[in-house]
């Protein structure tokens, strides 16, 4: 039996909460996401619940950017004039309720849009606003603070011009603002998996001490938190994944012990499988065991995952401990300036001519800086796109042969002239040098503030969250809960592990590429990426566990990974999660690489070559060897 929320009074009550299903969908998984996400599960008519995730570090930024210029801005336009705009007739006529952060620096200004919106419609819409989260009014005092605040990963002091400080709350807020009621629930910056676990402390009654249900109901909302990553999207196995174009948006099926079903809309594209779940379990997290969240310290190293019917697999076995006292709070600032120039290269020798002339141009301008007083750049990066770049020096040899390349060129500087000298000087070189150089295909590159991001940890005492519905306040209660111990403290740059050899293995092994026996996916948090990898047959993990150590792994991304790798086990699904420090070149928005957010590195590693003997091999039917371009050969071990 499935719940409806009747807007907000719940007409079955504790005594068949363990027969009681809560069917929530997500339909976002970052602002930009496809618009059909939400039109889907709304006319699916299998949910109770509509979540959305809008919130990364740097869409804050230009959120708080867009106020700037106009007050009324400042969260995520598309939540209210796409996606609402589409289906809250159908919401409200159905009694789904929603949830989402899409209220950014602004969450009352998107509350009073949607209910403008509403207004537009004809509809009485109950609207909750969370808001807290804003600590830039604290900043002053912790400047003075003893001892002196530091960043999370580099352990930098607190930057002078900050833009944006938000502390990622939890779902307790969320859960209030259901409780009172609320048909929409509007927050800020909340941890992404809280929208979904609000709703289900809410239905169920979960309390702050039930801290296995808390977990359990995170890694819910953490499983559709990216949208179709959960059914199908970037699945190692991509060309196994059926109807890209109608894939189907997650549907978490949530039942009052913890555990859930993940699924999708009947007739929709994608794919749902354990290895398609494990995938996005491991997706951007750290330590399995200590995931660290406002609400629970999660541990999912033996959550197990199983089929439980077609595009149905069921999740259960999150463990939780006491939350630390802190909340993380994601701040950004100005660092310079920063912009990207690509050219497309030609011909013979396309990827030593690109390579020419992107020296050339930084070598022209630099000497063009120094006549002008500008000093030189703080940061370059010169990418070939087509010849296997961010391979390093596993690059096969026909990259480097190809007669079509891109060069990517990302620099920084202080001065904002600096750049735009820059940007005038790309596309002469389509006249001056090498021959086959076709254009820049995006016109001259534009200059843009290099927004960098700091985070640190804030006493949970220093920051009070607010509910208000309809333009009441909510009183939020006051629950004691243990306290854990904050185990994310600043910590000295790790140096990178030292590279060991594998094991002696039997005579009679074959060498394959690691996609072969594993499926594997990355992501990241800052500057550290981590890449979970799950064995293809429980036969393998020994293997893994042999040749796939942190050294093994240290040295394969040693031109991309400057810091310590350190491996974690999550036996529960025979996998593993290597988390690499100082990964990202700075991270997301402070990164000039092509990949700032690691989402390749999982893909680098797949083809880290491995000795398997023909009869584990033999468990895999058939070999996936369909995404191997060029497999190295397949020969007895000497």
């Amino acid at each position: 039996m499935s719940s409806k929320s009747n807007n907000g009074k719940n007409p079955n009550n504790g005594s068949n909460d363990k027969q009681r299903t809560v069917r929530i969908g997500g339909a976002s998984g970052f602002w930009g996401d496809s618009s059909v996400g939400a039109p889907q599960l709304v006319s699916s008519g299998q949910i109770d619940y509509l979540v959305f995730d809008y919130l990364a570090e740097l869409t804050m930024s230009i959120l708080a950017g867009a106020r700037l210029k106009k007050p009324e801005l400042g969260y995520a336009t598309d939540f209210v004039s796409v996606a609402m705009k589409a289906v809250l007739k159908d919401v409200v006529a159905q009694g789904i309720r929603v949830v989402s952060n899409a209220g950014g620096v602004n969450p009352q200004g998107c509350a009073d849009a949607l209910a403008a919106l509403a207004a537009a419609q004809g509809i009485a819409l109950k609207i909750a606003v969370v808001s807290g989260d804003d600590v830039s009014a604290l900043l002053p005092q912790l400047r003075q603070a003893q001892p002196p605040l530091r960043e999370l990963q580099s352990g930098a002091a607190l930057p002078e011009r900050v833009l944006t400080a938000n502390a990622y709350l939890g779902a307790r807020p969320i859960q209030a603002a259901l409780d009172a009621g609320a048909q929409v629930v509007i927050t800020g910056r909340c941890v992404d998996s809280a929208v979904t676990l609000g709703v289900l402390m809410h239905e169920f009654k979960w309390q702050p001490g039930d801290l296995d249900l808390l977990a359990a109901g995170s890694l819910a909302g953490h499983i559709i938190e990216c949208g179709c990553q959960a059914t199908g999207g970037l699945h190692t196995d991509w060309d196994t994944v059926p109807d890209w174009p109608n894939i189907g948006y997650p549907i978490v099926e949530c039942s009052a012990d913890g555990s859930f079903v993940v699924t999708k809309p009947a007739g929709t594209g994608g794919k749902l499988t354990p290895a398609v779940v494990a995938e996005q379990m491991l997706y951007e997290i750290g330590d399995p065991a200590a995931y660290l969240l406002p609400d629970v310290t999660a541990d999912f190293t033996q959550v197990r995952i199983e089929q439980a019917g077609e595009h149905r697999v069921r999740v259960h076995g999150a463990r939780g401990r006491a939350p630390t006292a802190s909340y993380k709070v994601s701040a950004t600032y100005v660092d310079g300036f920063k912009t990207a120039a690509q050219l497309t290269i030609v011909g013979f020798d396309a990827v030593a001519k690109a390579r020419r002339t992107g020296e050339a141009i930084l070598a022209r301008t630099g000497m063009l800086f120094a006549q002008q007083g500008l000093g030189p750049y703080s940061g370059t990066q010169l990418e070939v796109l087509g010849a296997e770049s961010c391979y390093g020096p596993h690059a096969q040899a026909h990259a480097l042969q190809t007669r079509e390349a891109v060069l990517r060129l990302a620099v920084t500087h202080v001065r904002k002239e600096a750049l735009e000298l820059f940007a005038r000087e790309v596309a002469p070189a389509g006249t001056s040098w090498s021959p086959g150089t076709t254009g820049a295909g995006g016109g001259r590159a534009s200059v843009s503030p290099s927004i960098r991001q700091y985070a640190f940890l804030l006493d949970k005492s220093q920051v009070q969250a607010s509910v208000q519905v309809d333009g009441e306040r909510i009183e939020l209660p006051r629950t004691e809960v243990p306290v854990g111990k904050d185990a994310d403290a600043p910590k000295p740059a790790a140096t990178k592990a030292p590279a060991s050899l594998p094991a002696p293995l039997a005579s009679d092994t074959v060498e394959v590429p690691l996609i072969c026996l594993a499926w594997a996916r990355s992501g990241d948090k800052g500057d550290t990426s981590n890449i979970g990898v799950i064995a293809r047959h429980p036969a393998l993990l020994p293997l893994l566990r042999a040749q796939l150590t942190e050294a093994r792994v240290a040295d394969w991304l040693a031109h991309l990974v400057k810091g310590r790798v350190t491996r974690h086990e999550v036996p529960g699904i025979d996998a593993f999660n290597f988390v690499c420090e100082q990964a990202l070149g700075g991270g997301g928005m402070a990164s000039l690489r092509n990949d700032p957010l690691g989402k390749g590195m999982g893909q680098i590693l797949l083809a880290v070559p491995l000795r398997v003997s023909p009869a584990l091999l033999g468990l895999l039917t058939p070999v996936p060897v369909t995404q191997v371009i060029s497999m190295p050969p397949v020969a007895p071990l000497s």
